[in-house]
């Protein structure tokens, strides 16, 4: 019988979407599910982008350049100018997603065997783009009585060494919603640049802030154009998850033509996902000012709501839509199994992502669970409802 390799056994589940089985059953069982596992906004795409993609009156899907569009690049530079960074179109590639984004950098800045240090707990997928790309995780790791904030800058000095090759950040912060102040991304930005290191930030959640401190990106300080890589998606900021369009941003051109080469491999972003994404680019800015405003309110139900949940702690969201729990019991995933398998209320249950997946530590995160609060306020206030009636009852 053929084997399959050694790499893709290794490549875990993904803990967002691993307990889609048992939520599907219960869904046939006549059981509603609320999603608070995966950062799918209910929140309406822009208008204009959708309206771009139902009028385009192409008559061929052709090939697009795999930089992507030169028109798409301009507006992607214009968007960063409004944020006081300031790229060329030659600076940008553009990806299926933020995905493939980290997946090319990984490519473009590693060799097989070695290391990225990496705050965790960390967005889950990282792991498999390292394992995808023969790159070895090296965690530390933050702590929720602490709001999971950066650790020590001599913690990152501990781990270098002559396999290290980049610091990978998310900020705002996917799973905890630390925002990491100018303050720490300098200080982080600086140990790179000391070590030669790059120091890539994943930002897809800028806007996504809540609390008084502006968003400072890897880019606004010259002084790290030769090492730093931001990593950005169309994703969540409109509400285009579905349209998978990212983009990788450096000044480092030597990077950015090897990214090429990796983008020439497949060809070409898909072309009316890039429609749809120029078009939200252009989009009024009141769309996203209304979005912040609603995931402000959702993050003080969140935050209201968990605040009467007995023996749990969780993180302050500052950012992000997502905030991690800390449950009294052993096993957060047979927790969340057991609200889809054996519990409801009201003719509803909440699917939850274990948070083990989240971290690189083994037999880290067993305790805890990841939320999103990507559900208006009503289903979130249902959904931590049902999270506390059902830890009773699992409890016993």
């Amino acid at each position: 019988m053929p084997s399959i390799s050694k790499k893709g056994n290794k490549i875990p589940p993904s803990p967002i979407r691993k307990l889609v089985p048992y939520a599907d059953d219960a869904k046939k069982r006549g059981i509603e599910i609320l999603h608070l596992n995966i950062g799918q906004p209910d929140i309406k795409s822009p208008v204009e982008s959708l309206n771009a993609v139902k009028e385009t009156n192409l008559d061929l899907l052709k090939y697009e350049y795999s930089q992507g569009s030169l028109e798409f690049r301009n507006n992607v530079c214009n968007y960063y100018k409004k944020h006081s960074i300031y790229v060329s179109p030659d600076d940008i590639i553009t990806t299926v997603g933020a995905s493939e984004a980290l997946s090319f950098t990984m490519n473009s800045i590693c060799d097989p065997g070695d290391e990225v240090i990496i705050p965790e707990p960390f967005y889950a997928n990282y792991n498999g783009f390292a394992l995808a790309s023969d790159v070895n995780v090296i965690p530390i790791t933050s702590k929720i009585d602490d709001n999971f904030a950066l650790p020590s800058i001599h913690e990152f000095e501990k781990k270098i060494n002559s396999k290290t090759k980049a610091i990978l950040l998310c900020n705002p912060c996917n799973p905890t919603g630390y925002v990491y102040s100018q303050e720490e991304i300098t200080n982080i930005a600086n140990l790179a640049k000391k070590n030669d290191l790059f120091i890539v930030v994943d930002e897809v959640y800028r806007e996504f802030i809540y609390i008084d401190t502006k968003h400072f990106s890897i880019l606004e300080d010259e002084k790290f154009s030769e090492n730093a890589i931001l990593i950005d998606s169309t994703s969540k900021r409109y509400s285009l998850c579905g349209a998978r369009v990212g983009f990788i941003v450096s000044k480092n051109s030597e990077f950015i033509q090897t990214c090429l080469k990796f983008a020439l491999t497949r060809l070409s972003p898909p072309t009316l996902a890039l429609i749809a994404a120029n078009h939200a680019l252009n989009s009024g800015e009141d769309y996203i000012e209304n979005v912040i405003k609603e995931y402000y309110k959702r993050r003080e139900v969140v935050i209201n709501e968990l605040s009467q949940i007995d023996n749990i702690k969780f993180s302050n969201p500052m950012g992000a839509f997502y905030s991690m729990i800390k449950l009294p019991i052993e096993n957060a995933e047979d927790f969340a199994k057991f609200l889809l398998t054996d519990f409801s209320y009201k003719n509803q249950s909440v699917m939850l992502s274990p948070a083990s997946g989240f971290y690189s530590s083994e037999n880290y995160g067993k305790d805890e669970v990841r939320i999103a609060f990507v559900l208006n306020s009503e289903k979130l206030k249902n959904a931590i409802k049902i999270i506390k009636l059902g830890l009773k009852e699992f409890i016993g």
